[in-house]
């Protein structure tokens, strides 16, 4: 800085030019400004992407391991189970009153695959890309799409199954000279009313989804994805729900098979 500021003085005092005489004002404001700009580009940086400031690479297919809430998520559960979740007597009522041929008849069958409860339905997860700040997350139970977007662009246009989901990588701080660690975060709202089981446990739009996503691999190789989940909904629950999902990384596109959506 110091080489720079004695340049920027040398250039401004009058100095004589080829023919001999001094340099008038403006050719030594053009010098000052055509060297600023030599400056600006070489210290000039791309803005950092999402993508190439990831702390891990969450790509490619993913099927759900279901080791825990089996009787949740592999099968519908009873009407009127919703042993594990907190909620009011507002929830309650309407867990009590479920009736999937009523949703079937309104187009709702899709209401237990909304971001709150798509990552607990058991299936196949594909993860791209969709460029270099938003990340795109397919599943293949009810053919739903979620977009993290890691960008200032995201924004409420209206509640869907979905929502708006606003990421980022939350940094772990790491000791010096090492790698930085830590979860994608991603946090949704803007959420169209849904299940957060299958049998009509309900959250409502004012609900907010909370989710870490965290890669492991085992010393073999195997590689999987943990997602931690917490759903806070002042209408419905009376605390936060909260659960963890696990995903196996494949090896390429073998048993990828979307299906619709089901009430039942």
């Amino acid at each position: 800085m110091s080489n720079l500021l004695y340049t920027l003085r040398m250039i401004s005092r009058p100095k004589r030019g080829s023919s001999g005489r001094p340099r008038t004002r403006i050719q030594t404001i053009l010098r000052v400004a055509t060297l600023t700009l030599s400056i600006t580009k070489a210290f000039a940086q791309s803005p950092r992407t999402a993508k190439a400031d990831a702390l891990f690479d969450p790509s490619g297919y993913w099927v759900s391991i279901v080791t825990e809430d089996w009787r949740f998520r592999m099968i519908t559960p009873q009407k009127g189970d919703y042993t594990g979740i907190s909620l009011n007597a507002a929830g309650r009522k309407i867990a009590d009153a479920w009736d999937p041929a009523k949703d079937e008849a309104a187009g709702d069958q899709c209401k237990s695959y909304g971001a709150p409860n798509i990552m607990r339905t058991p299936g196949r997860l594909h993860i791209t890309w969709q460029d270099d700040q938003t990340l795109k997350i397919e599943a293949d139970a009810g053919k739903q799409t979620r977009m993290l977007d890691f960008g200032k662009s995201a924004t409420n246009s209206g509640s869907s199954l979905q929502g708006v989901s606003r990421a980022a990588w939350d940094l772990v701080p790491a000791g010096r000279g090492q790698a930085p660690i830590g979860s994608l975060k991603a946090v949704t709202t803007g959420l169209k009313p849904g299940y957060l089981r299958k049998n009509g446990v309900p959250y409502s739009a004012s609900a907010v989804l909370t989710e870490y996503f965290d890669r492991v691999t085992e010393p073999g190789g195997d590689s999987y994805l943990v997602v931690t989940t917490t759903v806070e909904d002042p209408m419905y629950l009376g605390q936060p729900f909260a659960t963890a999902s696990h995903f196996k990384k494949q090896p390429s596109a073998d048993g990828w098979n979307p299906v619709p959506c089901s009430s039942r």
